[in-house]
């Protein structure tokens, strides 16, 4: 685990167009950065592109970084504005300001047994723009505000989308619960 001292001295080289520096960079945060490009594209090989076509925006770029906040975190910001973009790029939105019939809009669910894995599983079987939204708000930490910019629709859409995303992932988790209890009960 590289530490954010030893991120930051890294940092200095590739300022320095260090080609040795890029590349420890490179291997520091690909895996993670990876894995944030995954939560927005269709396979891993979409997730590579898109993770690639990030750090040549970091590396073409570096002087817009100000040191405010985590590096780590400046680089993350731009690998999901990528996957954003090229999302917007391939697909428009297209939503209507409706709620399907019988979704539930608040979750809970309190099994310790749900793995994180099966939970990530979940929220990549939603549909593309539901996903993006829940991993916008829920896992990046945007705002409606944001999420609305940087997918180019109102702050009133992305908050009834985030809305849906919570009633699929809540129906889906209704029903691992009920299969869990019909098994028990078998």
């Amino acid at each position: 685990m590289i530490t954010e001292q030893s991120l930051n001295r890294i940092w200095e080289g590739c300022l320095q167009q260090e080609r040795k520096s890029q590349e420890m960079l490179y291997k520091a945060l690909s895996p993670r950065m990876l894995a944030a490009c995954m939560r927005y594209a269709t396979d891993r090989d979409e997730a590579q592109d898109i993770m690639q076509e990030g750090f040549i925006k970091v590396f073409t770029q570096m002087q817009r970084y100000r040191g405010e906040g985590s590096l780590e975190g400046w680089i993350r910001r731009i690998m999901v504005t990528t996957a954003i973009s090229r999302y917007r790029k391939r697909k428009p939105m297209v939503l209507t300001d409706e709620l399907p019939e019988g979704v539930i809009l608040h979750m809970s669910y309190n099994d310790s047994s749900l793995e994180t894995k099966e939970l990530l599983s979940m929220i990549e079987q939603l549909p593309s723009t539901y996903r993006h939204v829940f991993n916008l708000y829920a896992i990046e930490g945007y705002s409606h505000q944001e999420i609305g910019e940087s997918l180019g629709i109102s702050e009133l859409l992305s908050r009834t989308t985030l809305h849906r995303a919570r009633g699929v992932l809540k129906d889906k988790l209704n029903r691992l619960e009920n299969r869990e209890r019909l098994c028990m009960a078998c």
